[in-house]
């Protein structure tokens, strides 16, 4: 069924496609030929507003920490390596969601026409009530989260120094007039963004499942009705809980440096209370996930299946993708010895992030780090993470320093370029060789309760410092403490050293380059953090039992790549003001 969904939503969005040769968010005039036929038919009407699932970045995993300093590719048609190397521009971006998101938005502004109109359940007028109060809701939450994507990807300063956002479109048009409406101020783009999520929370529950006692907003429906309409089968799909942490990522964005230049404590407030709203909902610290930072490995993906057991999801995942079954991430990533192109190769910068089992950094004289031992007693996730030089992968040792292996680095096109391969998000029951290939089944994360773990504790360390707690009774001392513990870290003198609000960051930081590490996360905070892009991406070498670190890649950014830039096309065609520095 759920294959057949987005199927539909395809076919339909294809009545509603946009021209490639006048104005991509003008839908070709023929589609109303087929509008009488798409509204005689309810099925068709949720199609319409399936389709702005479709228009996530969820739909391809990106794995753009290739464009940080986490990561570089031994594939040199990468278009991440090649935007952090110098190919970014406003008629080259890998990051572009303008067109995508914006054709997302008119199609869910089209069903905002015709919901009204539609009877999704002749027979049983309270049906018909639920479903259409379910798909308004839907369509409002959708609307919202592909503008925060608009926002996020495309916001920036003007030559005038005027923070912008987006244009807001909030009604089904086609005239070029209304196209062509300026931008909006960042405060406007983000409110309208809020504004969606307020709308969508006034029909969405805050879960779905199957109950057993009907919620008192729906006590139109019996039993089966609410079931039918709210129940199992609609899991993963947008409810109030997805709703609220979306809440939490956008106050967080506009909390940030890049965005919240005057460092207003009220934002990082609001950003704390919607993360800390829903980590009290599920018992505070104690809700962590203990395992949900390996959510990848065998035993988590069988136990995320949501056809076992209870039929609910491990405790990590807020949203995900469906089960993907296949090994083409295996294919890619694997070292070369156990039949993978090795293309993602964390750098050591992103190893050194890692401190020791004790908690301490490396670079503190109390770590006890050994520069000619340096993956010993190391943070567990470390091993978790990347594939390091004498480690295992499907029974093979993997020599990305020493010997002769087709796994040293810089030996082959496909092998590792750092000396590291990426390890997370692989799993070894899959087997790569020639005539001997299987597939297993993956999870896709889009919200963790990790990163809202994470939220919490940059923006109430902001607000209140390391230890204030607001009214949630837990500080950001105690998420660090919790991840950290959760990690290995059980001995944690570190921790406890961390006094100042400074400190704290650096250190929230650096557990959120860890924590989320390879997710889609890098590119964004670095850039919401206003810090430095242009660090090299570096690697190691092994000789003569020395360890040396060596360049591999220099960044290309300038400083106002803080900000992405508008579409070139966009900026001829309907006149927007364009990001300060792209042309």
């Amino acid at each position: 069924m759920k294959h057949y969904r987005i199927l539909l939503a395809a076919l339909i969005a294809s009545l509603f496609a946009f021209s490639a040769c006048d104005d991509p968010l003008n839908p070709e005039e023929n589609f109303r030929n087929n509008l009488e036929s798409v509204l005689m038919s309810p099925a068709k009407v949720e199609g319409i507003m399936t389709y702005g699932y479709t228009q996530m970045p969820y739909i391809t995993p990106r794995f753009d920490d290739v464009a940080t300093d986490d990561a570089v590719s031994n594939d040199p048609g990468n278009s991440y390596r090649v935007m952090a190397t110098g190919g970014w521009s406003s008629l080259s971006n890998s990051q572009d969601m303008w067109t995508q998101c914006n054709r997302g938005i008119m199609n869910l502004n089209r069903f905002f026409t015709v919901v009204d109109d539609i009877d999704f359940k002749p027979s049983n007028e309270g049906l018909a009530k639920a479903f259409k109060t379910l798909y308004t809701g839907e369509a409002y939450a959708l609307r919202g989260i592909l503008k925060y994507f608009l926002l996020r990807n495309h916001a920036g300063v003007s030559a005038d120094g005027e923070l912008l956002g987006i244009p807001i479109y909030n009604d089904y048009v086609t005239d070029l007039a209304t196209f062509s409406e300026p931008r909006k101020t960042f405060n406007e783009s983000v409110q309208s963004i809020m504004d969606d999520f307020t709308e969508a929370m006034k029909y969405l529950p805050e879960d779905y499942g199957d109950v057993t006692s009907v919620p008192s907003a729906y006590n139109y429906l019996n039993l089966d009705e609410y079931n039918q309409v709210f129940g199992n089968q609609r899991r993963q799909k947008v409810s109030g809980r997805i709703v609220n942490a979306f809440r939490a990522r956008v106050a967080l964005l506009a909390a940030s440096p890049a965005f919240n230049t005057s460092n207003t404590a009220s934002l990082w407030e609001s950003a704390a209370k919607y993360a800390g709203d829903l980590i009290k909902d599920i018992g505070g610290i104690s809700g962590l996930d203990p395992t949900g930072n390996i959510y990848w490995l065998p035993a988590q993906v069988t136990a995320a299946k949501l056809r076992t057991g209870d039929d609910k999801d491990i405790p990590e995942m807020i949203w995900r993708r469906y089960m993907r079954t296949i090994n083409t991430w295996e294919g890619d990533n694997y070292p070369p010895t156990v039949y993978g192109h090795g293309r993602i190769n964390p750098t050591q910068n992103f190893v050194d992030a890692f401190p020791m089992k004790n908690g301490y950094p490396i670079d503190d004289p109390a770590s006890g780090f050994d520069a000619s031992n340096p993956y010993a007693n190391r943070d567990p996730r470390l091993a978790q993470i990347v594939v390091l030089n004498g480690s295992k992968v499907r029974g093979a040792v993997i020599n990305s320093l020493t010997g002769t292996s087709d796994d040293l680095a810089n030996k082959m096109q496909y092998s590792t370029r750092t000396g590291y391969y990426l390890r997370k998000h692989l799993r070894e029951d899959v087997n790569m060789q020639t005539g001997k290939t299987n597939t297993q089944d993956h999870i896709e994360p889009i919200i963790r309760y990790t990163e809202i773990f994470l939220i919490y504790a940059e923006a109430a360390n902001e607000a209140w410092g390391p230890d204030g707690k607001g009214s949630y009774g837990f500080s950001a001392r105690d998420v660090i403490a919790a991840i950290r513990k959760r990690a290995g870290i059980t001995d944690d003198a570190y921790l406890a050293k961390v006094t100042s609000k400074e400190d704290m960051r650096k250190l929230i930081r650096n557990e959120r380059r860890i924590e989320l590490s390879f997710e889609g996360f890098r590119f964004w905070d670095l850039r919401r953090w206003n810090v430095a892009l242009d660090e090299p991406a570096k690697g190691v070498e092994l000789k003569d039992g020395v360890y040396t670190e060596v360049e591999v890649e220099d960044r290309a950014y300038k400083p106002y790549m803080v900000y992405g830039p508008i579409p070139y096309n966009e900026v001829l065609k309907f006149g927007f003001v364009q990001n300060k520095g792209w042309e």
